[in-house]
């Protein structure tokens, strides 16, 4: 019993080591350059030592215009959120087009991620079409930054901070973000790729 104890632990410790060497800085970077991750974006004056600070990025043949709309369009019973539907949508297909009547979103609304609305990230600030911020100050926040390149396309770059409370029952959410939030997150930026790359004209880039 001992002995399969201590393979057990040790087969933990391996793990957890593993996670924490290779995966973890992966999946906390995932698309972004070096420059990118230690950049300061908008919002990170909102929490103080935050337990996990994850940045990610993708490049979008659009302009920070053709982007934008996409993004304020997003939760449940509204566009989506580009991801895995039958997870975070209810099994509804995320949306394919920008819908008009989504577009004006106001800081103190919410980004919906339950079915009736009342849970979901509150927006704290926005700079259309550059940058918004959605969370809570002092526990988690969620940054949207759309970064005009010379050569006509756009960096998205997304930041997620959050400080543990280990205590809390929100470290539940804490454990969510640290273990699933990469895979909805890099579904996320690849399906809105397609999307708006899908739907705006790309003749300017040469032009």
């Amino acid at each position: 019993m001992l002995t399969a104890v201590m393979v057990a632990g040790a087969g933990a410790l391996a793990g957890g080591f593993a996670y924490m060497r290779l995966l973890r800085p992966w999946q906390l970077g995932w698309g972004a350059t070096e420059e990118e991750c230690a950049r300061g974006l908008p919002g990170d004056d909102l929490v103080e030592a935050p337990t996990l600070t994850a940045t990610r990025a993708i490049t979008i043949r659009a302009r920070p215009g053709d982007i934008w709309p996409w993004l304020v369009q997003v939760g449940v019973n509204r566009a989506g959120w580009y991801s895995y539907d039958l997870l975070d949508n209810l099994g509804r297909p995320s949306a394919r087009e920008i819908i008009p009547e989504l577009q004006d979103i106001e800081v103190g609304d919410i980004m919906p991620m339950s079915p009736d609305g009342r849970q979901g990230i509150p927006v704290y600030a926005l700079d259309p079409p550059y940058s918004m911020i959605w969370g809570t100050p002092g526990d988690t926040t969620w940054v949207w930054l759309l970064d005009p390149q010379s050569d006509g396309t756009t960096r998205l770059i997304t930041r997620v901070r959050s400080r543990y409370r280990w205590l809390s029952p929100s470290i539940m959410f804490s454990m969510l973000l640290e273990f699933a939030d990469i895979w909805m997150m890099r579904r996320m930026l690849l399906n809105l790729r397609e999307r708006v790359e899908a739907t705006s004209d790309p003749a300017y880039l040469y032009r």
